[in-house]
């Protein structure tokens, strides 16, 4: 293909709560043996982009160690293949990545190096499908400058104020860009999916960062759009952000919908991801499941319902989890409760361990793990 890929993973907030606090947004869990990064890895490997880099920052051990082969992904390639730059301290610049030009910025040599003529940049912390081809094409018979991919979301059902809002005329040209406005004008999302050549992205990003300025959104798409033909691409399939809490929740539970797993899992273009090497899940007599994901590796005793267990889950016996996402290599003991929660990753649960949240608000479960205390 005539594009480089560019993943920006490094973002962090506030809004995910615990859940980051030892790893990366791009590398939460999703739907039983999925990272979120993985939906983004997987376009840019089925629009046959060879060339990738990702560019991690904040808590990026998790996800260097997802990233460790590349082979998962079809990038293991003699021309191509999979790159992950994280900040590093040289004797021009000190800083971590202070923003999204920035990350792009610091890396300039190796877009200097590449030689395909478009860049496509895309975020790590989305659920969906992509053809980037098709915006590709798109963007090249427009001869636009930048292209970028938005979408219609319910302002009912999403906070849109969290997201860069679009405002467009009738030929898809972006009039007005607003990025997390206190109240939307339209519900035209933009999801963080831009196509630009790659001379004109070098060139705005030198200007960027003679004049201080490290934001991409906000120092060129807001700053550019009455300079450069700027445009949109709409997409009219299924698209999540999992930045906050309800979003990361609301995203897993809707794997639960037989459409949306049929949509990621069953239907062409494929979704991959790392492997490991685990048994199947194992069912004893007396456990129950219903409406669930249970991942290879777990053991279960106690009833299921309505929720998503990642890999290694052990549930006892008498317990009862409804509605909750259970992630990697957690212990829950006998007799435990567990309703509208997310429990976090390797935690062990005492036996008679009750935590209840609500629709509203979900739970987010964090327990000292004695199991690995010498």
């Amino acid at each position: 293909m005539k594009a480089l890929g560019i993943i920006l993973a490094g973002g962090n907030n506030k809004r995910i709560g615990r859940l980051s606090d030892k790893r990366a947004i791009a590398a939460l869990p999703i739907a039983g043996s999925y990272r979120a990064i993985d939906f983004t890895l997987s376009n840019m490997s089925n629009s046959r982009i060879s060339k990738v880099a990702v560019f991690p920052q904040f808590n990026a051990r998790s996800l260097n160690e997802h990233l460790s082969s590349s082979k998962w992904w079809d990038f293991g390639r003699k021309q191509g293949g999979l790159y992950v730059f994280t900040p590093t301290v040289t004797k021009d610049n000190h800083f971590w990545y202070q923003g999204t030009a920035d990350a792009l910025y610091q890396n300039i040599d190796f877009l200097k190096k590449c030689h395909e003529p478009y860049v496509i940049i895309a975020p790590g912390d989305c659920v969906y499908k992509l053809d980037y081809n098709k915006v590709l094409e798109r963007h090249i018979e427009r001869n636009e400058d930048i292209t970028v991919v938005y979408t219609q979301l319910n302002e009912e059902e999403d906070d849109l104020t969290r997201f860069g809002i679009l405002k467009l005329d009738e030929n898809e040209r972006i009039i007005d860009f607003e990025e997390k406005p206190l109240v939307a004008q339209t519900n035209n999302v933009s999801i963080g999916v831009y196509v630009i050549r790659r001379r004109h992205l070098i060139e705005i990003l030198e200007r960027c960062a003679k004049e201080d300025r490290y934001d991409f959104v906000q120092d060129v798409l807001v700053r550019y759009k009455n300079v450069r033909k700027i445009h949109g691409y709409r997409l009219d399939s299924y698209w999540r952000n999992i930045a906050t809490v309800e979003s990361y929740y609301r995203t897993n539970m809707d794997f639960l919908k037989k459409d949306v797993r049929d949509y990621f899992f069953k239907q062409y273009p494929d979704v991959y991801s790392r492997v490991d090497d685990l048994p199947p899940a194992k069912y004893n007599a007396g456990s129950e499941i219903s409406n669930s994901i249970i991942s290879s590796g777990c053991i279960i005793n106690g009833k299921v319902e309505n929720s998503v267990l990642f890999k290694d889950v052990y549930i006892g016996n008498n317990c009862t989890i409804r509605n909750s996402i259970i992630l990697n290599d957690v212990y829950i003991g006998d007799d435990s409760y567990i309703e509208n929660c997310i429990v976090e990753s390797r935690d062990t649960l005492r036996p008679g361990t009750n935590y209840v949240g609500s629709e509203d608000e979900i739970r987010i479960v964090v327990e000292k793990n004695v199991r690995y205390i010498l």
